[in-house]
């Protein structure tokens, strides 16, 4: 049965009108949606999940004896991560430890020897100024004849011996006194030097366990049994889960009415359509992230394009929405901003570091501990004095 051209004609222009029929109404759609919500909205799909990564890294040299944890581990604040071998190090450490002891026992013998060089001068004092005395009554009685020149000669030979004996004494009290001077059996700065080396030995050999820094999970370990590590060698890393946020890169021209404190709705393309966060923009990076990059644009070197550029900003997520829906640092997301709202001033941050995960306390202790220690050594080897007052050497 054929069909003639009127029929086709008015079929073709049928369709061609309920063609136009919808793209009018999609168009309306769109204008209608923009009008109502678009134009108060910024989005973008240049936007991924970024939290902080915690690196932890070895502090002191030695082999790795024991691996702990594993990746994907939670662990808590801490926790021994790696053991390394502690031989080395406790071998150092007793050795800093009889360095102490025998500085604290050489200061001793050198208050021991001031003490005892100030008796001696105390002791020839008095036997100088006896002899002094006996001239000048030898000399009153030689013009009787109850003394003969020969004793008087002997006497002031004697004088002159013990006063060169005395100088010498006061120099080898102040040779003593130089060293010891203004300190005390505890304080004396051979003790300090002693002291110091052993809190580093005993902080050497506390940083032969690896704790955690924080808590969080574990990734990227990079610590085999048998390796050697150096101070500065990653480890592992800890990435908290509980504190993550959106990090979005948005068109320069767009920026215009972004604000810091303006909602956000996100988009994480591991549930996609299924579930929404809500968030809120935190701040705006003070830079492009061309700028920033390893190789910085130079545009004075006549190569220049003219493009748009992006500027990240971020994005803070709610704690119970990201523990009730799990996600992980590097997701895809889109995100929407709602710039109904005015915020705040765009230099303006609502970003804090007040999180677990920005101060740790796993070292706090290191030094004190050493330190108690220290204290202890240099008590056990501190030998009292005879006398409990340090005699006034007469000058």
């Amino acid at each position: 049965m054929q069909v003639d051209r009127k029929t086709i004609r008015r079929r073709r222009n049928l369709l061609l009108l309920l063609v136009a029929l919808a793209l009018s109404a999609g168009a309306l759609a769109y204008a209608v949606n923009w009008w109502l919500f678009g134009r108060f909205s910024v989005v973008t799909d240049n936007a991924f999940i970024t939290g902080n990564l915690i690196p932890v890294y070895a502090d002191t040299t030695g082999i790795v004896a024991q691996v702990l944890h594993e990746e994907t581990e939670d662990v808590k604040k801490g926790d021994l991560l790696i053991r390394l071998d502690e031989q080395r190090a406790l071998a150092t450490l007793g050795e800093a430890e009889g360095e102490l002891g025998r500085a604290v026992r050489a200061v001793g013998a050198l208050f021991a020897t001031r003490q005892q060089t100030c008796q001696r001068i105390v002791s020839r004092t008095a036997l100088f100024d006896k002899v002094r005395h006996d001239i000048v009554r030898y000399r009153q009685a030689l013009p009787s004849g109850s003394v003969s020149k020969q004793v008087l000669q002997n006497a002031e030979d004697q004088s002159a011996s013990l006063e060169a004996d005395l100088k010498e004494a006061r120099a080898e009290f102040q040779s003593i006194e130089a060293r010891v001077g203004g300190t005390t059996r505890i304080n004396h700065p051979d003790i300090e030097v002693a002291r110091s080396k052993y809190i580093d030995a005993n902080i050497e050999f506390a940083r032969q366990q690896i704790r955690a820094p924080v808590s969080g999970y574990i990734a990227k370990r990079k610590a085999q049994v048998g390796d050697r590590v150096r101070p500065g060698d990653q480890v592992m890393t800890i990435v908290p889960l509980d504190h993550l946020w959106v990090e979005a890169n948005l068109w320069e021209n767009r920026m215009h009415w972004v604000r810091p404190g303006q909602p956000v709705l996100v988009n994480v393309d591991l549930y996609g359509e299924s579930y929404t966060f809500h968030g809120t923009v935190e701040g705006l990076v003070p830079g492009t992230g061309s700028v920033f990059a390893l190789l910085p644009p130079d545009n004075a070197t006549g190569n220049f394009i003219h493009i748009v550029e992006r500027v990240p900003v971020r994005i803070a997520l709610r704690k119970d929405e990201i523990l009730n829906h799990p996600i992980r640092p590097g997701l895809s997301a889109v995100i929407s901003i709602d710039i109904r709202e005015s915020g705040q001033s765009p230099n303006a941050a609502l970003t804090e570091a007040s999180t677990k995960e920005y101060e740790t306390s796993i070292f706090s202790d290191d030094f004190a501990n050493a330190n108690t220690r220290a204290e202890q050594i240099i008590k056990n080897n501190l030998v009292p004095s005879v006398n409990s007052i340090e005699p006034a050497c007469p000058s």
